[in-house]
């Protein structure tokens, strides 16, 4: 109480230095007609932004007598609300638009005063200089631009017997409120002002540049970027990045967090040779993120190019928040950086290179070469060459000077082999000392090189089980399962196929141009209790199907006689319960009498239905007739 009678003493001598008359009513100064226009107009956002925040007060008040005033930094008042209503109640017609309430033309009040005194204020009564105003109590705070310089006050003015300290409260949520709402627009101002100036710069240049706001929204791009996300400009404004490019992350706040430049590397045109290069630069805006602008270029993709690590996805691209998938994303990041050989293990299509991937550009081998090789898809007389390579006049036709193989071009970097269990039986053993020694002889040479590569392998098929019939080595078994990760296939997935869809919905759609359409709720309801046998990848293509019969689905989903995911769950733990107790039966090892067994349970479980015994069996209908015919089985 002290320092405000002390503020309101300061005030009065400095009202009386300034010749103000104490039985005045009306200030000094009341500006009219041009003078006054040009006030106005150049204080137009700040009019336009307070009378949104001005209603929203006065709302709050508006059962009692009260007049709100926002004025400028001079004290020149620039809008009243409330004065039709209660001006005459409140004795105040002296406030009007026009009247400077600073303390040079009025003395001491509560906009004069916090100009003056750069704080809030509330004066009441007799505070006031002027007897004019001493039947009102005001409170009033500056208003700050984003340079902490004042450019108004607000003002709530009512009866001096309705003095209270929540109406100071009230006037102080109006100013932030205020303030914060000129802080957004003065971020899109620098929005808009950066693009212009690099867009006079570099509109003609072979780069895309394009520039985001806070939200994620393109607020504006060059002609070249929207060359390369092939679209219109006018249709990428306004639209949202991670629309655009799905496999972002939250990139704003990682440049928030990092404050630096960061640069990824994504594929556009999946059938194309190029990869885009973005470099993202955050704007700042008093130290915080506003925005960002991303730089675009095209880089023609070569075997050969030093700089490709061949590696584009990373673990924003494992969409997903199950229990399930969470702990294998955990999982995999600490072990990323590990040198130890890795097996991931899991269904057809459940996102095994994915993983690969993602654990090789999390790790310290990220600016390294990321090799693949599908061990299933390369014939076996020449796979022990793309491995391993070979040196000149090896091959009649093969390339001159010789080859490096797929572990020279990975040292440093990941080697990913891919269907690992569908290696050769020969090749294994050369694979299991290239793993033992990290060294490599490249065929029809004698020279060993040294290598430094982290092995990943993968597999759909269980490895175990494929040692117990001596279709691979246990040893390489061994060898490569030193840390093993099991992908669990989507119908384990609880929630994460609302948002696979979600997501394979928006990419799809841009891919094909086409509006993201509505699923009929049927449809929807089908597509999350359906079991995904084919996993992520089935899911990926029938969603595809569906945006472009904008929709619908051009099949039935149910045609193979597929079940629910709940009855799969329930058939898997009914399955592996039978396995436990078959395993028992230990007097009985004759692999065609356990062969003809399993499938007679298989036929009896699925009913007759030899599609679906086949699929559970995991053998093509064509092989389950012959061993039927084989065991001689009954089919019904």
């Amino acid at each position: 109480m002290e320092s405000k009678r002390i503020l309101i003493e300061n005030s009065h001598k400095r009202s009386e230095s300034y010749g103000v008359e104490k039985k005045s009513s009306y200030s000094k100064k009341i500006l009219f007609g041009e003078e006054l226009e040009k006030i106005l107009i150049n204080n137009k956002d700040l009019i336009e932004v307070s009378k949104l925040y001005i209603d929203m007060v006065f709302s709050a008040v508006m059962d009692n007598e009260f007049i709100i005033v926002l004025t400028d930094n001079n004290g020149c008042i620039l809008y009243i609300k409330g004065a039709e209503e209660n001006a005459s109640k409140l004795d105040c017609i002296n406030l009007k638009v026009g009247a400077y309430m600073d303390e040079q033309n009025i003395g001491t009040n509560a906009m004069g005063t916090a100009i003056k005194e750069d704080k809030c204020v509330q004066i009441t009564a007799n505070e006031h200089y002027i007897v004019g105003l001493q039947g009102l109590t005001c409170s009033a705070a500056p208003i700050h631009n984003t340079s902490g310089e004042i450019i108004g006050t607000l003002n709530l003015s009512g009866r001096s017997n309705m003095k209270h300290p929540h109406t100071l409260g009230l006037v102080v949520f109006g100013v932030k409120a205020i303030e914060n709402e000129l802080d957004k627009k003065k971020i899109n101002n620098i929005l808009n002002e950066t693009y212009n100036y690099m867009e006079s710069v570099i509109e003609n240049l072979d780069k895309g540049i394009m520039i985001v706001n806070k939200e994620g929204k393109i607020t504006n791009i060059n002609k070249f970027g929207a060359e390369i996300f092939n679209r219109d400009k006018d249709v990428l404004l306004k639209e949202e990045i991670h629309y655009i490019l799905p496999n972002l992350g939250n990139i704003l706040e990682e440049l928030d967090t990092d404050k630096s430049t960061i640069i990824k590397e994504v594929k556009l045109r999946h059938t194309s040779r190029y990869k885009t290069k973005l470099v993202f630069k955050g704007i700042r805006h008093k130290e915080k993120i506003v925005g960002m602008v991303v730089t675009m270029s095209n880089e023609k993709e070569e075997k050969d190019v030093k700089d490709a690590t061949g590696a584009f996805l990373t673990f924003n691209d494992i969409i997903g928040e199950s229990a399930a998938i969470v702990n294998v994303i955990t999982n995999s990041k600490i072990i990323s950086n590990s040198p130890s050989t890795i097996l991931i293990q899991g269904e057809s299509g459940t996102g095994k290179e994915v993983l690969a991937q993602a654990m090789h550009n999390y790790s310290l081998r990220r600016g390294n070469k990321f090799v693949a090789i599908n061990c299933g898809a390369i014939p076996a007389n020449i796979i022990e060459s793309e491995l391993f390579g070979y040196e000149d006049g090896t091959f009649t036709g093969g390339k001159k000077g010789g080859k490096p193989g797929k572990f020279e071009i990975a040292s440093g970097g990941t080697l990913f082999l891919d269907e690992i269990g569908e290696m050769p039986l020969d090749m294994q053993v050369n694979l299991l000392r290239v793993l033992q020694e990290s060294r490599v002889t490249r065929l029809g040479g004698s020279t060993e090189i040294s290598i430094d590569v982290r092995v990943i392998a993968a597999t759909n098929k269980n490895l175990k089980n494929e040692v117990k019939k001596g279709n691979f080595r246990e040893d390489l078994y061994y060898r490569l399962c030193v840390i093993p990760i099991t992908l669990p296939p989507l119908r384990e997935r609880k929630g994460d196929i609302e948002k696979l869809i979600e997501y394979f919905l928006r990419i799809k759609s841009f891919k094909l141009n086409k509006p993201i359409p509505g699923i009929r709720q049927d449809l929807y309801n089908s597509l999350l209790s359906y079991n995904w046998p084919g996993n992520i990848r089935q899911l990926e293509n029938y969603i595809e199907n569906i945006v472009n019969l904008d929709g619908n689905l051009s099949f039935d989903l149910w045609e193979d006689g597929d079940e629910k995911i709940s009855e799969v769950i329930h058939k898997e733990m009914i399955e592996k319960s039978y396995c436990e107790n078959y395993e028992v039966e230990k007097d009985n090892f004759n692999l065609e009498q356990l062969e003809s067994k399993t499938i007679k349970e298989a036929i009896k479980s699925y009913k007759h239905n030899m599609t679906k015994v086949a699929k559970a069996l995991g053998i093509s209908r064509n092989t389950l007739y012959l061993k039927i015919k084989k065991y001689s089985v009954e089919e019904s």
